[in-house]
Order: C-alpha cells, then sequence, then structure tokens
C-alpha cells in the first residue's frame, strides 16, 4: 500500500482516552483538508472515533461492512458499530442480513457491496505464496491455526485458562499466533512460559498479512475469536472450516453457509468439537457468503 498523507500515533491508554485522542486529531485533520466525504471500515476505536469526528464536521460518513450485528454487549465493538451505523450517511452492508440489520433503525442511504476482505485475499494470497516463507519456519506438517485477543476472552483468566488448555491437548499441533494483549495477559498471570514449552504448539508473534494468508491456506483447521478471520476462511482460495471461540458471532453467514462453526469457550467443548471437525470433514462451499471479490468496485 502506498505511504498515507497523514498519519498519527496514540500511545496505549483507557479506550476512552484513546477514543478522545483520535477524536482530537481527525478534528484537526478535517479542518485542514476540508474533504467531502470520511469513509471508515469496521469496527475499532479509530472507526468511531473518525465517524464522531466527522459528525461534528458536519461532513458526511461512509461506514463499510456496516450492519454488523453480535447482540452482544460485551464486546467494545459491538457498541463502536451500531454508533458508527447511527452516524453514517453512507452503509456499505456486506451481506442482505447486514442490510436486514440496518433497515430495523432509520440509517443513511444502504448498499449491499460483499466485504473487501474478499477482495483483499483474491488480490493477496498469488502475492502470498510467491514471497513468504512463513511455512517452512512451521515445525509441524499438519497443523491447526489459532488466534485469541478478544478482552472478554484473554482478560477473563479462567476463560485464558480454558483456551490454553485447548491448544495443549489439541490432537493436532497448533500454531499460534499471538497478540500483544495476550502475551501481556499471559505473562502477568504466570502462564506464558507454559504455553511456550508445550510441544504441541508452536507459539509465533503477530504475523503480517502475507504470512497469515499463507497459514490459513496450509492449515488443517482454524481456531479464533477474530470477525475478519471468520470471512477469510471463506474466501473460495482459503475455505477453510473455523471453530469460532465465542459465545456469539457477528457473521452469522459463515456459519450458515457451513464454514464456521461457534463452540464457546469451554475447553471439553472446544476440544469435542475439534476432534468432531477434523474426523468428519464436511465439504465446503466454492462461493463465499461475502461477496465475489468485487466490493471495493461496489462500494
Amino acid at each position: 500500500m502506498p505511504a498515507p498523507d497523514f498519519s498519527f500515533k496514540i500511545r496505549s491508554s483507557s479506550p476512552g482516552e484513546q477514543t478522545a485522542r483520535i477524536i482530537l486529531h481527525m478534528d484537526k485533520l478535517l479542518k485542514q483538508t476540508s474533504p467531502c466525504i470520511v469513509l471508515v471500515e469496521g469496527d475499532t476505536n479509530t472507526v468511531l472515533a473518525a465517524a464522531l469526528a466527522a459528525n461534528k464536521r458536519d461532513v458526511s460518513v461512509g461506514h463499510v461492512e456496516a450492519g454488523l450485528r453480535s447482540y452482544d454487549l460485551r464486546m467494545p465493538e459491538e457498541h463502536n458499530r451500531r454508533l458508527t451505523d447511527h452516524l453514517s450517511d453512507f452503509l456499505f452492508a456486506p451481506t442482505a442480513r447486514s442490510e436486514t440489520n440496518l433497515r430495523k433503525r432509520t440509517y443513511g442511504q444502504i448498499y449491499v457491496t460483499g466485504n473487501t476482505v474478499i477482495d483483499a485475499v483474491d488480490q493477496h494470497l498469488p502475492i502470498a505464496e510467491r514471497k513468504s516463507d512463513i511455512i517452512e519456519r512451521i515445525r509441524f506438517e499438519k497443523f491447526i491455526l489459532a488466534t485469541a485477543h478478544r478482552a472478554e476472552n484473554v482478560d477473563n483468566l479462567n476463560v485464558l485458562n480454558s483456551l490454553m488448555g485447548v491448544l495443549e491437548e489439541s490432537p493436532l499441533p497448533v500454531v499460534y499466533s499471538m497478540h500483544p494483549r495476550t502475551r501481556k495477559r499471559l505473562r502477568q498471570h504466570r502462564l506464558l512460559s507454559r504455553i511456550e514449552s508445550c510441544k504441541n504448539v508452536q507459539v509465533l508473534p503477530p504475523l503480517g498479512y502475507l504470512d497469515f494468508l499463507v497459514l490459513m491456506r496450509k492449515c488443517e483447521l482454524i481456531l479464533t475469536d477474530s470477525g475478519g478471520i471468520q470471512e477469510e476462511a471463506t474466501a473460495p482460495s482459503i475455505r477453510k472450516p473455523v471453530l469460532v471461540l465465542r459465545l456469539s458471532t457477528e457473521r452469522p453467514e459463515a456459519v450458515e453457509s457451513g464454514f464456521a462453526k461457534v463452540v464457546g469457550t469451554d475447553k471439553n467443548k472446544a476440544l469435542a468439537e475439534i476432534n468432531e471437525a477434523l474426523k468428519h470433514r464436511e465439504e465446503l462451499p466454492h462461493k463465499s457468503p461475502y461477496g465475489e471479490g468485487n466490493a471495493g468496485k461496489e462500494s
């Protein structure tokens, strides 16, 4: 990607302070640049802050990935996406279900476009397979790919213990790309050395996009609490089953199409689901529920 025309760094702080600082930076930038529209994508604090700043400057907002709902109010992202939808003049919904969610309330103009995640996978997987050497660093021939980073999972010691137990006792070795938040919590609770020394788990630092695409392509199964990975796994060039380590998902289309299954965070249940997924491998659809890779053009 080209270098940004403008950028700023926000130091680690509370979510409220972080959001406030982004609003301040964006307000100055909007005053300086006078855009006709601000496009935001996703459900992070940055997305909400940028939308709020634009609203206060009377600048139109376009929300890419609008209308997603998990209905799990423990998730900061659920609040961010709902508030951003309310602030937006143009809503680019990835699916018909997302459009239905938006029409339950009074919103701006709604367009069903598919999700740009599929565009990105289509564009970058061939590049990743040429450039990445990550697979040479993996010590297992067959493996499960895992991630876990959400606050409701890793900030809860009982849940964190359960998730680490899933990785340690998995019937197939696990390649685990560890998020900084998770590493911090594991170190805080003196669990980091335990998971790093487990022979069944290969812990990796946070990976770049190209390396992660290759691992998704090569793995047998994905364990994750990430929303985006649930979508990426449905790309025709990936087509991998996903077990969602959460109590809910804002990507129900991935579940309904057979790619994903929400299994919760209980260790025994998750391990049973892993065994079932590996034992009975079902044929996955060749078409993604999130579009045909042209969401960028449709938007």
